[in-house]
Parts: C-alpha cells; structure tokens; sequence
C-alpha cells in the first residue's frame, strides 16, 4: 500500500513525516532525527491507529529505515495525538521514551487504570450549561481515545532548564504552558531552530483548554510564555502540525492579536449574561453539536477565556452553583 503518507527530508538531514490523524487536523508532524550512525530519535510518533502504523510503515520503506534502528522517543507534550504510539514504539525496539514530569502526570489522569477525568469534564461542561446528550457524547469520544494511546510506555523525565541532545546538538529544553501544561519547546541557538510542539503553529491557533481541577489561568500562561518565546532568535520553527516555517516572531503577534479580539468579542457579547456553552455556540457555531471531538475544544477554550476575563475583573459568575453565567463587570 502507497500514498498514506508525505515525507520531507530537510537541510539538517530531518526527517518530516506527516501521521494521518481521524480528525479535522488531518496529520501530526513527527520528526526523525539521525543520531551519527547509531540510529535515530523519534519526535511524537503520533495517535495509535492502524491508519498511523501504515504511514509509518511505509515512511520507513520509503527512507530505508528499520523500526529497530529508533533508539530514543522524545514527546513535546501528551495529547494523544503526539503521545499515542510511544508505547508501542517503545516495545517493538525497547527505545527509551521521555516527556516532562507534568505531562506523565496528565496521561495518567487521562489514561490511568483509575481514570475518572471524562465524568469530570461531563460534569464540568453541565453547570457551564451544555445539555446532558452532548456532555455524554464528549464523554464517550473522550473514553474511546484510551485504545489510541495504549500501551502506555515507561518514561524518562525531562525538565525545563536542561538541555538534551538532539541529532548532535544541544538544545535547550524550555517551559511552553497553556496548550498543555508540561508541554517543553527545544531551541538549538546555533542554527535558530525551534522545535515548537503545539505551541507556536503556523496557520492556524493551538488550542487554549480549562481543564477541571485545575486552578491555572490556561490563557494567561500561554500569552506569557508566547511573550518568552518572542525573545529567542528563531531561524527555522518545526511545529507539531502543518509545515515548518520561518517567521516566528510574526507569527506569535499573530496568535496574541487573534486571542484579543476574541476576548474583545466576547466581552461585548456578555453585556448580555450568558452561560459558557451559550457563548460557545456563538463563537464557534452550533454545527459543533454534531461533533464531539471538536467541540470539547471548543467548550473548553471558551471557558479558558472567560476564566482569562474573569481572573482580571472583567467579567462577572452570575447563576447558581448548578447553572453558571457570566456577564461583564462594567
């Protein structure tokens, strides 16, 4: 079988490969790096399926590759569809596999064996106004993504402030929260290059989530470490989904203007009070009822913005503890 997946080979001798994935954002960018002769590093192999094993299997016939010669797995974060195959990558080649000490902990309340997150997140969703059938929808999409991460792997800890190496250089490893908390960038300063994760994407924006049970302020953790980011000198960003580009600091007064017009927006639509799941579906628009997937991202980077808002005095909880509005402050 041919055709299931695209491939690039870049200056540095990188190996792009594009993993099919069962949703709108169509692939994942995992990343082949040679290692002097002794094999290569596998950057987030993508989701579990058989979909993803194809493309792989014939990205290696097509580069001449053994899946034995994968000697290291390295996760920029732990959303499935970047995390999903490092166990099975792991025990075909016994590869150690490594991500950060806080995004092990997110799989684990995902994927866990005592795993209770997807009842929470229906719960949550309820009191922000989202009808029962739609909560047990997200519910059910959310429980049928443990088969796409399984098995599991043993892993290694990285920690933001290390550096680590990386196809013979030596990349500093930095803190990138707000898409996913523990999410890590890698910088090499030598050639700029920017291993950028989700974080800073071209095209289009990474997706911001309140997460229950977390007292974070998602948005204004990603709009801080965007303003961190800004400072590196950045030549060449690899970023987990759509092509490798080169203009990165634009890119992020971009992602930045794009949140405050939405935050703008939403302000002057809460003049009126309005339930979290009534300013989604007026964001987003209400044919996300009809996919769940996408919806529990929109909801949730809703309620990421109106926490952003709330934190700083500009909107208002109105309600009950059962049914939760907002309106503006002002």
């Amino acid at each position: 079988m041919t055709g299931l997946v695209e491939t690039k080979v870049w200056d540095s001798g990188w190996i792009q490969v594009k993993i099919p994935l069962p949703f709108s954002l169509k692939w994942v960018n995992s990343y082949l790096i040679p290692e002097d002769g002794t094999g290569y590093t596998v950057i987030d192999p993508g989701l579990h399926t058989d979909e993803a094993l194809a493309a792989w299997d014939e990205a290696f016939l097509k580069h001449g590759i053994t899946i034995e010669q994968i000697k290291r797995i390295v996760l920029t974060h732990q959303h499935p569809d970047h995390y999903g195959l490092a166990g099975y990558f792991q025990e075909r080649t016994g590869a150690p596999v490594y991500i950060s000490e806080r995004s092990h902990a997110y799989t684990q309340r995902l994927w866990g064996d005592n795993s209770t997150y997807s009842e929470e997140l229906r719960a949550h969703f309820a009191i922000h106004g989202m009808p029962d059938e739609l909560t047990l929808d997200i519910k059910n999409n959310l429980d049928g993504f443990v088969r796409r991460v399984s098995p599991q792997p043993d892993v290694t800890y990285l920690e933001a402030g290390e550096t680590i190496q990386l196809g013979g250089m030596e990349w500093q490893l930095i803190d990138a929260p707000g898409h996913a908390f523990g999410q890590l960038c890698f910088y090499e300063p030598s050639n700029g290059y920017m291993l950028c994760g989700d974080q800073v994407l071209p095209h289009i924006t990474p997706n911001i989530s309140f997460n229950p049970g977390e007292e974070e302020d998602p948005l204004g953790c990603f709009l801080k470490s965007l303003d961190e980011l800004s400072d590196y000198e950045v030549k060449l960003a690899f970023p987990g989904h759509r092509e490798p580009f080169t203009d990165f600091a634009n890119r992020i007064i971009e992602i930045k203007q794009h949140h405050e017009r939405r935050l703008n927006k939403m302000w002057e639509i809460l003049r009126v009070p309005s339930s979290a799941f009534e300013l989604c579906e007026q964001s987003f628009g209400g044919h996300l009822r009809t996919n769940p997937h996408n919806l529990r991202f929109a909801m949730s980077e809703t309620i990421a913005h109106l926490h952003y808002l709330e934190k700083r005095g500009k909107i208002i909880r109105t309600g009950t503890m059962d049914t939760v509005m907002f309106r503006t402050a002002e």
